[in-house]
């Protein structure tokens, strides 16, 4: 199964159709008096769509167990056509798609199953997907080219002992979202460095500027004293997804001091130090930080 331990809960929709055309305007009116052999056509095959909904991982062995939180579905004659519509809804990493589209498909068998003893002419046709939101696929890239700006802040690297994983992997991480990183830099554990790196690159209009360590509780850990001073609009939102989607993934997390924060139209970010750490900060966070690029370009009435 495709790992998807990355991504964040999110609202995620999806509606699927499936259409069964019987044989004969009869078939039609048996179903409108509710006289099929077998029972109850719509209420039968309802019963079987949840079912399906909640086997699907069962039957596709690459689905992910979800938790199912609201399934509906509409049925709707037309002529001869019995058209079927399920719309799931969940909150979780990942879409519902298959799962709607396999309710429709056993509704439909179902719907065969119990009309061919009066009908040996049932067809079922069109099992689509009509629709699906939620996730990172229905968030758009902001207008125009995002460049980046990598800080890291480490005595041990900036004098050579060490050398920078946590940098160099965000820079690989931003290029998935298109963002070009124009600087990069290696500053000491210094609050005067810290602060004199960034706001030089926030008067050169650098839209994002990211700090990778220094966020801890040691001694030397001070990026946060730095960047406090001289951020002119804290984000503490950000700073709560950050926190809470590493604590998800160690209980340490609570001990990060992660600030976000403007200064004039740069995003600061100062993320932790450790390359893990800093990595799971951007899968935070990103797309849905670049939408703050939008509305920093919006005009005030």
């Amino acid at each position: 199964m495709i790992d998807i331990t990355h991504k964040y809960n999110t609202l995620r929709e999806a509606t699927a159709k499936a259409v069964v055309k019987v044989g004969n305007s009869k078939t039609i009116k048996t179903i409108q008096n509710g006289s099929v052999p077998k029972g109850n056509l719509f209420e039968m095959s309802r019963a079987a769509g949840l079912l399906a909904i909640k086997k699907t991982p069962e039957i596709l062995p690459d689905c992910h167990p979800i938790p199912i939180e609201f399934a509906d579905f509409k049925f709707e004659i037309k002529d001869l056509e019995i058209h079927i519509m399920c719309t799931i809804k969940t909150i979780y990493k990942t879409g519902v798609e298959v799962e709607a589209m396999h309710g429709v498909s056993v509704v439909a068998l179902n719907m065969y199953d119990m009309l061919k003893p009066i009908d040996k002419n049932i067809e079922i046709f069109k099992i689509k997907l009509e629709s699906k939101s939620g996730g990172k696929s229905n968030i758009s890239l902001p207008k125009g080219l995002i460049n980046a700006a990598v800080i890291v802040c480490s005595d041990s690297i900036s004098n050579g002992k060490n050398k920078d994983k946590a940098g160099k992997a965000i820079i690989e991480s931003l290029k998935k979202w298109k963002i070009s990183t124009i600087d990069y830099s290696i500053v000491r554990d210094d609050i005067n460095e810290i602060q004199k790196k960034t706001i030089s690159l926030s008067k050169n209009n650098v839209p994002l500027i990211i700090l990778t360590g220094g966020t801890g509780l040691s001694p030397k850990d001070l990026t946060p004293e730095a960047l406090l001073p001289i951020l002119e609009r804290r984000i503490p939102g950000v700073e709560e997804a950050i926190r809470n989607f590493g604590q998800n993934r160690t209980p340490y997390s609570m001990l990060s001091r992660s600030v976000v924060g403007l200064i004039r139209n740069s995003l600061i970010l100062a993320l932790p130090g450790s390359t893990k750490g800093s990595i799971e900060s951007i899968q935070a966070i990103f797309p849905s930080i670049l939408h703050l690029f939008d509305i920093l370009k919006e005009k005030p009435h």
